[in-house]
């Protein structure tokens, strides 16, 4: 495994990306939705930084069936009412961009006077839809990465910066 990301440079990108949220939003109340499990530390970290009225949830997006991909179940107990809020919907990768597209349109049903994203890592070259995310913190090529709440079968979402896994590393990995 190797270093892609510091966590010095994970640091000041999350300061960077919480004051374009500020600055786009100002002093009006957000609800921030963050996508599990990934989402988790970016989540954490970016809410102690924004200056507005905040409610905080969290959804789960679920979509594979064993290990086919199929159609987007989305749990969303623990998200506060958004009915008429405005609503930032936070994850950790943009990687083919289809869980977050699926999760964006699931949440837009429930009519948000606004609904923004932001990812902390949006992968080069493997997105299969049209959207963008609204904030998003690196571009990084197109690699296996872990890190700052990212996993592989579960681990390495401890780690404070993102390091890509080499082929070896995802080899000696027992799933």
């Amino acid at each position: 495994m190797r270093t892609l990301i510091t966590e010095e440079e994970v640091r000041l990108t999350v300061g960077r990306m919480a004051s374009e949220i500020n600055a786009c939003y100002g002093r009006r109340p957000l609800t921030i939705v963050g996508v599990l499990t990934g989402s988790i530390v970016l989540l954490a970290d970016l809410i102690r930084l924004l200056e507005m009225p905040l409610r905080v949830g969290v959804v789960q997006a679920s979509s594979y069936q064993g290990v086919e991909r199929g159609p987007i179940s989305l749990n969303a107990e623990f998200m506060p009412e958004i009915t008429g809020h405005d609503v930032l919907l936070i994850d950790d990768i943009f990687d083919t961009g289809r869980t977050l597209a699926e999760v964006i349109a699931c949440v837009r049903e429930l009519a948000p006077a606004g609904l923004r994203s932001a990812v902390l890592l949006r992968k080069t070259g493997r997105q299969e839809v049209g959207m963008q995310p609204d904030f998003v913190g690196f571009q990084i090529p197109d690699e296996f990465v872990v890190g700052y709440g990212l996993d592989y079968h579960d681990e390495f979402r401890n780690l404070p910066y993102i390091a890509a896994l080499e082929p070896a590393d995802l080899a000696n990995q027992n799933p």
